[in-house]
């Protein structure tokens, strides 16, 4: 019996384990650290060689780690976000939710950061790179809908974007707890909210 795309379900798991050993060691040692050795030791591989079969190199193992990490932290923040009623809420969402991924799945968000900060050492991290532009997109139609002020969404886009991601970068330097995390998270949507003119935007 075979998996998705021609590979068998034992392929497929195994695909899976080095993926999340990646994701550990990305984020206990970085990006530029994160040899194939020290992933195989800790999958609890034998050697590198179970890497190299299913992977051509560290690019295409960390294109991997990538997609696993956007689509855990995704679903993560997708539930929260679609709960939300209306553009302003929806971006309250969007931001807290941002900035609560990092209790609930602090490794993929230090692997994620370490990749990112990789990315201007030629690591292929497109697949991470949409968020701005759905971002922006979502901005347009509440101004649209007349529920955000008058600013240029690109812009905007990358102000919160990046708003998000410096205060994610400092929360995780060290252990934060569940309050402080609830409690940063809600003073970035405050602030971001009222930078967007945001109406109707009830924490």
């Amino acid at each position: 019996m075979r998996a998705t795309r021609g590979r068998t379900f034992t392929e497929t798991g195994r695909r899976a384990q080095i993926v999340a050993a990646a994701v550990e060691t990305i984020a206990e040692v970085g990006y530029q650290q994160a040899s194939f050795a020290k992933i195989a030791k800790k999958a609890g591989l034998s050697s590198t060689g179970m890497i190299s079969y299913h992977f051509t190199g560290k690019e295409d193992l960390v294109r991997a780690v990538a997609e696993d990490v956007v689509a855990t932290v995704t679903a993560f923040m997708r539930e929260r976000i679609e709960a939300a009623v209306g553009r302003a809420a929806r971006l309250r969402a969007y931001v807290e939710s941002n900035i609560e991924v990092v209790g609930a799945h602090p490794a993929h968000v230090r692997a994620l950061l370490s990749i990112l900060a990789g990315e201007r050492s030629g690591a292929d991290t497109s697949v991470l790179t949409e968020r701005v532009g759905r971002l922006e997109a979502e901005l347009r139609d509440g101004q649209r809908a007349g529920e955000f002020g008058d600013f240029d969404p690109a812009v905007m886009a990358l102000a919160i974007t990046g708003a998000i991601d410096a205060l994610v970068t400092s929360l995780c330097r060290e252990p934060a707890t569940d309050a402080s995390l609830t409690h940063s998270a809600k003073e970035l949507a405050d602030l971001l909210l009222r930078a967007a003119g945001a109406r109707g935007s009830a924490s």
